[in-house]
């Protein structure tokens, strides 16, 4: 049972994350909810995961790629992306307002998420890149609800666990947005010290 355990974590890191797999008492079965399908998996190829030769372990990844299951490594988030991106959601929020692109977070942040948590590195990767292009843009300039915004989005589109939190301050008032992934917020949740009280939370039906 231990291996059979050790196959299925192997496997989820390597599926898509629009795509499940469930232990069955003859194998394991992937629900690709992208094509609304299911894909069977016999015990023998299971534990080709955990214990085959790599090239019959690479025979499995290479079938579950040419099948959409597998769509290979993460990619980076590119700086030039990222930009524009943070630059496309802030003109967005002063246009339809902050109350309104926060209700259209779920058709554009997807609400599955990968089996494996989110990295601190990547996660990292993803703030220094959203904190620099804020602070060098005018029209962004620092604004906490674009970069939480921004963040939240790309994360869930890489299907990322993630929630985006906006929070309150009573001494002096103040509102503050964030999103928390990988044990990091974007930006941070507590700005030169400053702690806020979430008072609404969005993960868009994540785990």
């Amino acid at each position: 049972m231990a291996e059979d355990a050790d196959a299925l974590a192997a496997m989820e890191k390597l599926l898509s994350p629009h795509c499940r797999v469930t232990r069955m008492s003859d194998g394991a079965l992937i629900a690709d909810w992208k094509r609304t399908r299911f894909l069977g998996l016999a015990t023998t190829e299971l534990q080709k995961f955990t214990s085959g030769i790599p090239e019959e372990r690479a025979e499995l990844v290479t079938g579950l790629m040419r099948a959409g299951c597998v769509t290979g490594r993460r990619k980076k988030y590119p700086d030039a992306g990222v930009g524009r991106r943070l630059g496309g959601v802030h003109l967005l929020i002063r246009t339809l307002g902050f109350g309104r692109v926060l209700r259209l977070l779920p058709l554009a942040a997807p609400g599955y998420a990968r089996a494996d948590p989110p990295s601190a590195e990547e996660v990292g990767r993803l703030k220094r890149a959203v904190l620099s292009h804020s602070s060098r843009s005018w029209l962004v300039n620092g604004d906490c609800k674009s970069e939480a915004v921004t963040a939240f989005v790309l994360l869930r589109r890489r299907g990322l666990r993630a929630v985006l939190h906006v929070g309150v301050r009573e001494h002096p008032f103040a509102l503050h947005a964030w999103t928390a992934s990988g044990g990091l917020c974007i930006p941070d949740s507590d700005p030169r010290g400053h702690a806020f009280t979430p008072v609404l939370s969005i993960d868009c039906g994540g785990q």
